[in-house]
């Protein structure tokens, strides 16, 4: 479960910059690399959707808590 975390976190962050670019300077990463709406660059976009669900759905979900003294509702640890 570790893993898919932090892939989809992986994956959500370059989307989030992706966007960031296509906003800030009207350069858009993917279809530059990959081409405008081939495959690949569909795949991408998909991956990054899926990851953006996994984040969203799991982003409160704690695999282990960890209890310091002072802390009402402690850390989550990834």
């Amino acid at each position: 479960m570790k893993f898919l975390k932090y892939t989809a976190y992986v994956l959500v962050l370059i989307g989030a910059i992706n966007w960031g670019l296509i906003g800030l300077f009207g350069f858009n990463l993917v279809s530059t690399i990959f081409g405008d709406m081939t495959v690949m660059s569909r795949i991408i976009y998909s991956l990054v959707g899926v990851s953006a669900l996994i984040v969203g759905l799991t982003m409160n979900q704690c695999e282990t808590i960890v209890r310091e003294e002072g802390c009402e509702f402690g850390k989550c640890n990834l």
